[in-house]
């Protein structure tokens, strides 16, 4: 498989590590120059022909990179003149490459199982697949807003004010593209792959997804930056979070868990985080558990709210919580309701489902989505019907006070004041 690793920018933000001496891929991090530690990393999951596109100080690249012999992979170099920009660089392709490839940044470390993401490519049959992933900041950065099958229908660029609640789910800057989809680039000109490339073949209506994935991909372009991914090598995240490894999550109920209990809510405007709910689940967040919602939501059955409406809802707590520098890495929900006699219920909704708690099938769902080790994930949440989940799956549960504790006395369960006492509890374990 090919791929574009973009190595071309002059990276002043990182100034003070480069001393403008080396290009920004250059900088060495745990004993290796960044722009290394993503060939490795691509060589790992499937990659094996590597363009690298080279501007300012691009000789110190060429010299240390070579052909790429070393790493068994095989390199070449595409040299821009003048400054080309994050996609630019893909004029340079249109000729060379005839299969799905991949196209990344030379100064970003990361670790994703590409065969996984390029299966899903192929399965949307998309013109450019993005990996994306939710973040701690999305309030200031770029938005991927994609309809439910993550078809990605527009950007919403960081610097425009937002009067509406969003998933959060942030571009990462590592893209799969299809040969097909070069047909833009009819020059070599400065070109943003995202607000430029991708922004115009989603308004031309091409098949432009995302890939919504926990893995580990971050920007070393800054001080902070470079010194954070730093510490995450030295502590074995970067390939821990990659998807070919067994994933730990904490499995939440939302209802009276997450958002504060007020019977079946049917409107955003109802959903109000429980005190401490941000603050566990950024606990959750920062330590190497994922963090997955899994919650009973029988008002679409029964028809008092569409799905578009719940949606909506957790589209306010996913805004809630990244005010807060949390995130969900993934959100499941039952719609299905077993008993009959709703006034305006949808009927092919009315059944018994393996979806609905007690009943396992979200928790299988994220199993196979995550790569789960269920023998080290927990469930947290307010009812028996979160507790008996846990039974079911064989993992264990932490069942919080004011839920149906009393109902509960003959499962042997851990037991907590709310999510915050909970998420401590499991993380002492």
């Amino acid at each position: 498989m090919y791929a574009l690793l973009m190595a071309g920018g002059r990276g002043t933000r990182l100034a003070s590590v480069t001393k403008d001496e080396i290009p920004k891929p250059m900088a060495e991090l745990c004993g290796m120059p960044v722009i290394e530690r993503a060939i490795l990393s691509l060589k790992k999951n499937g990659v094996d022909d590597i363009f690298i596109s080279v501007g300012h100080l691009g000789e110190k690249i060429t010299d240390y990179v070579a052909d790429g012999k070393k790493w068994g992979v095989r390199v070449q170099y595409i040299v821009e003149k003048e400054p080309l920009g994050s996609g630019g660089a893909l004029y340079y392709l249109k000729d060379k490459v005839k299969e799905n490839f991949v196209v990344c940044s030379g100064d970003t470390v990361f670790d994703i199982d590409v065969s996984r993401m390029l299966f899903y490519h192929r399965r949307k049959k998309a013109a450019v697949t993005l990996f994306t992933h939710p973040n701690s900041h999305p309030y200031d950065s770029d938005i991927i807003v994609t309809d439910r099958y993550g078809r990605v229908k527009k950007i919403d660029l960081k610097n425009k004010a937002r009067d509406y609640y969003y998933d959060n789910n942030v571009n990462a800057g590592f893209f799969i593209v299809s040969p097909a989809a070069l047909s833009y680039f009819e020059s070599p000109v400065k070109v943003n792959m995202e607000h430029d490339f991708v922004a115009s073949l989603i308004a031309g209506g091409e098949r432009v997804y995302a890939y919504k994935s926990p893995e580990y991909i971050k920007d070393a372009g800054t001080p902070e930056r470079f010194a954070r991914v730093g510490r995450d090598i030295t502590e074995g995240l970067v390939e821990r979070r990659n998807l070919k490894n067994r994933q730990r999550a904490v499995f939440l109920d939302r209802d009276g868990t997450i958002n504060v209990y007020k019977g079946f809510i049917r409107r955003a405007e109802d959903i109000e985080l429980v005190d401490g709910a941000a603050e566990a689940i950024k606990l959750i967040n920062e330590s190497g558990f994922l963090a997955i919602v899994v919650s009973n939501q029988p008002v679409i059955a029964r028809g008092e709210a569409t799905r578009a409406q719940v949606d909506e809802q957790f589209r306010k707590i996913q805004t809630l919580l990244g005010e807060k520098g949390a995130y969900l890495d993934g959100i499941y929900y039952c719609p299905h309701h077993p008993h009959s006699g709703f006034a305006g219920e949808v009927k092919r909704l009315k059944k018994v489902c393996d979806c609905r708690k007690p009943a396992t099938g979200m928790l299988k769902a994220a199993c196979k989505d995550f790569n789960l080790d269920m023998s080290e994930c927990w469930i947290i949440g307010d009812s028996e019907a979160d507790v008996m989940t846990g039974k079911n799956a064989g993992i264990p549960q932490v069942l919080l006070s004011g839920g149906l504790s009393d109902k509960c006395t003959a499962i042997p369960t851990a037991k907590a004041e709310n999510i915050l006492s909970a998420v401590k509890y499991v993380l002492r374990r």
